[in-house]
Order: structure tokens, then C-alpha cells, then sequence
């Protein structure tokens, strides 16, 4: 017959509680398992065309906008990001976790864009500004923006699709 003593008993309530505590935290620590919001984005020219149409993950939460495209291995040229914040304000971005470059557009509240920062270096912990108000920014893949001749006289207009 097996026989533990007080300490030994107090020993293995102590370990059960801590397995407990840890099963609960990493089950509410690890990534959302939420479905991000997704949509479509066009980029528009000053005649109204449509120069191109990506879709995108809109990132409309605190934690989805910090989150972003950080650990993405890759990005192609009809995907990327549109971040949505609360207000216009001036905005700044880093490349850090962030493998691939990016052009990284700062979008006024009028949905023109501000400015274009392209190809910016992955991995970066270089402040990427908007150099005027900006309250939505869309980040592409590196090179796009030269690619499909977008510049600061194109607008972009979204669409969320149905939940």
C-alpha cells in the first residue's frame, strides 16, 4: 500500500492547480480564432476608372491593426491590407516581423492617397509616416504601386463582403 504524506499531497495539489492555470491561459492566449473581416478594394483614377481590384483583410479592430501583415511569408498582387483607424491622424508603420516588402499607402479620410512608401524593408524597425492626416492606410505587395502606376492622384474605394 502506497502512503503520501501531507507535504507530498500539498506537492501535488500545488502542481494540479498550476496545470490548470496553464491549460486555461493557453487557451485564451494563442492567435483570435476569429475569421478576419474581409472585403475588396479598387483603386480608382481621377476619371473614376478602375485602375486595379485586390482583396483584402480589413483590419478595423486595435488588435487586428496591430496584428497586420506581420509574419505573412508571402503576399500576391491581388492581395493585401486595408487598416481602418477611428480618425484621421498622422500615422507611422514598422516592418518588424514582417518578412515581405511592402508599399505601404497612407489614405486621407477622402480616400485619396496621401502618400505611397514603397518597397519598405522587411523586418525593419524604421518608422514608415504619413505625411499628412491620414485615417486608412493599404499595404500591397513591394513594387505594386509602380507596377499599376498608382501615385498620390488615385483614390481607393472598399467593399466588406456579407459576414
Amino acid at each position: 500500500m502506497f502512503v503520501l504524506d501531507d507535504l507530498a499531497l500539498r506537492q501535488m495539489l500545488r502542481v494540479a492547480i498550476l496545470l490548470v492555470c496553464l491549460i486555461g491561459c493557453t487557451a485564451g492566449c494563442g492567435t483570435s480564432t476569429t475569421e478576419p473581416t474581409t472585403g475588396t478594394l479598387e483603386f480608382v483614377d481621377s476619371d473614376g476608372q478602375v485602375i486595379r481590384t485586390i482583396s483584402i483583410d480589413i483590419a478595423d479592430t486595435e488588435e487586428a491593426r496591430q496584428r497586420g501583415l506581420m509574419d505573412r511569408r508571402d503576399l500576391s498582387l491581388e492581395e493585401g491590407m486595408l487598416f481602418i483607424f477611428p480618425a484621421p491622424d498622422s500615422q507611422s508603420f514598422w516592418m518588424r516581423n514582417t518578412y515581405i516588402p511592402l508599399d505601404i499607402m497612407f489614405v486621407g479620410a477622402d480616400q485619396d492617397i496621401v502618400n505611397i512608401a514603397k518597397r519598405t524593408t522587411p523586418l525593419s524597425d524604421q518608422l514608415i509616416k504619413s505625411t499628412d492626416l491620414a485615417q486608412y492606410v493599404v499595404e500591397v505587395r513591394g513594387g505594386f504601386s509602380d507596377r499599376f502606376g498608382i501615385d498620390e492622384t488615385v483614390r481607393v474605394r472598399w467593399q466588406q463582403n456579407p459576414q
